[in-house]
C-alpha cells in the first residue's frame, strides 16, 4: 500500500527510531507488531509497518524509503549498475529516468542522473534515497529533457495480470517512443514481451537464475540481442555475434538447462557455440555436451526413457526423490511426481521434453555444479 506525502515525510524524519525497532515480522506476529507500532507512532504506525516489511526483503539498501509495491517492482541494483556501465561505454553522460519510482536506477550512478515520476510520494522517496534535488514530479509522456538518454519503465501489470503486448503497457510503448522520438531511449519491459520487431538492441537480464527484465535500446545505442547473466555477483554477457552455430545432435555426458535470460534473448545456439555444446533438438532449449559450463550446473545423463515406461524404470533404479524439468511437452511436474509413487532411496532428475515429434523422458543423476571433474579447460 502506497504512502501519502505526509507519511513519506514522517518516515524520513524518524529514520533513527525506525532503524532500531525490535520486531518479529512473521505472519504470526503481524498483529502484535502492528499494535506496537500504533502505540509508538500513532496514525503513522501503518506506514512504519509497511516500510519495515518492505525493507525486510533485503533487495534494496537498508536505509531507503520504500513501500511493498515499489520494492517489489524495483530494478535489481545489479541490473541497474550494468545498464549504467553500458550507457557510459556508449559515451552517455546524462540520463533522465522518466518513471524513476524510488530511484533505483540512480543508485551510485556515475552519470548525471535526473528522475521524474507522476507519483508525488515516490518522488519524495527518491529524493531521500538518492540525496538529490534533481528529481521532480512529471508525466512520462510530457517530460522534456536535455539528457543524452531517456530511461522509461512502463507498468508491466494491469488488474493483477502481466502485460505481454507493447501497446498495453502503461504508458503504452509506442506512445513513449513517439513522444520522445528525438531522444535515444532505454525502455525496460517484461522479459516475456514480444520484441521481435524492435530495431535496436534488446538485452534480457537475469539475477541468480531469475529473469528480471528486457531492456529495449534505440539503434543509436546498439543493435542485436544480448543476454546479461548475473550470478553470485559475477557478470556474464552474451551477444548474438557468433559464427558456425552448432546443429542439434546426440545426447552427450551432461544435459544443461541454459539461464532464462539466454533463452528469452534467443541466444541458445550462441551460448552453445561459446561453450562447446549443442541442442538435443533444434526447437528445444536444452543443451548437451561433455562439460558443464563454469559457474553453472547440469545433469549427468543416464538414458532415454519412453514416458509410458518412466514409472517402472524409476522403480528399477530405486528412485526416492525426483527433480523434474519440463519443456516442449504438456506435463505438470507435481502431478507427474505423484503418479510415479516413488518409494526408493536414491535421488534422480528427469527432463521431460520433445525430440523430433516424440515426447521423451531423459533420466539423469541429480544436478551437479561445474568443477574440475566435469569442466574441460
Amino acid at each position: 500500500m502506497s504512502y501519502t506525502p505526509a507519511e513519506v515525510d514522517f518516515l524520513a524524519e524518524h529514520q533513527e527510531e525506525i532503524a532500531h525497532l525490535d520486531l518479529t515480522l512473521t505472519k504470526a506476529s503481524r498483529l502484535k507488531d502492528a499494535e506496537i507500532l500504533k502505540a509508538k507512532f500513532g496514525e503513522y504506525g501503518r506506514a512504519v509497518m509497511e516500510l519495515v516489511t518492505a525493507r525486510s526483503s533485503g533487495k534494496l539498501p537498508h536505509d531507503w524509503l520504500m513501500d511493498a509495491d515499489s520494492a517489489q517492482q524495483a530494478t535489481p541494483i545489479e541490473v541497474a549498475a550494468y545498464r549504467t556501465k553500458f550507457l557510459a561505454e556508449q559515451g552517455v553522460r546524462s540520463v533522465h529516468d522518466v518513471t524513476c519510482s524510488i530511484g533505483t536506477e540512480g543508485y551510485n550512478s556515475p552519470l548525471d542522473y535526473f528522475g521524474s515520476d507522476l507519483d508525488e510520494s515516490r518522488v519524495r522517496m527518491a529524493r531521500h534515497n538518492l540525496s538529490s534535488a534533481k528529481i521532480f514530479r512529471a508525466d512520462a509522456l510530457t517530460t522534456t529533457t536535455t539528457a543524452d538518454v531517456l530511461l522509461a519503465d512502463p507498468a508491466r501489470r494491469a488488474g493483477g495480470r502481466r502485460i505481454t503486448r507493447p501497446e498495453d503497457l502503461v504508458p503504452p510503448l509506442p506512445e513513449v517512443v513517439d513522444k520522445h522520438r528525438d531522444k535515444e531511449l532505454a525502455i525496460k519491459c517484461a522479459p516475456g514481451l514480444d520484441f521481435s520487431e524492435w530495431d535496436g538492441l534488446v538485452t534480457v537480464a537475469s539475477v541468480d537464475g531469475g529473469v528480471k527484465e528486457a531492456c529495449l535500446y534505440t539503434p543509436g545505442l546498439g543493435s542485436g540481442r544480448r543476454a546479461v547473466v548475473i550470478r553470485g555477483g559475477k557478470l556474464d554477457v552474451l551477444d548474438d555475434h557468433a559464427d558456425n552455430l552448432p546443429d542439434a545432435g546426440d545426447i552427450g555426458s551432461y544435459l544443461i538447462d541454459p539461464d532464462g535470460a539466454i533463452v528469452r534473448a534467443g541466444l541458445v545456439q550462441h551460448y552453445a557455440a561459446r561453450e562447446r555444446l549443442h541442442q538435443i533438438d533444434p526447437r528445444i532449449a536444452y543443451l548437451t555436451g561433455e562439460r558443464i559450463p563454469e559457474g553453472t550446473s547440469g545433469f549427468p545423463f543416464i538414458e532415454k526413457v519412453p514416458l509410458k515406461r518412466l514409472k517402472s524404470v524409476l522403480k528399477s533404479y530405486d528412485a526416492g526423490s525426483l527433480e523434474i524439468l519440463v519443456r516442449g511437452v504438456e506435463v505438470d511436474p507435481d502431478q507427474l511426481r505423484k503418479k510415479m509413487k516413488l518409494k526408493g532411496t536414491r535421488p534422480f532428475a528427469v527432463i521431460i521434453t520433445r525430440i523430433g515429434s516424440q515426447g521423451i523422458a531423459l533420466l539423469c543423476q541429480p544436478r551437479v555444479s561445474s568443477s574440475e571433474d566435469n569442466y574441460a579447460t
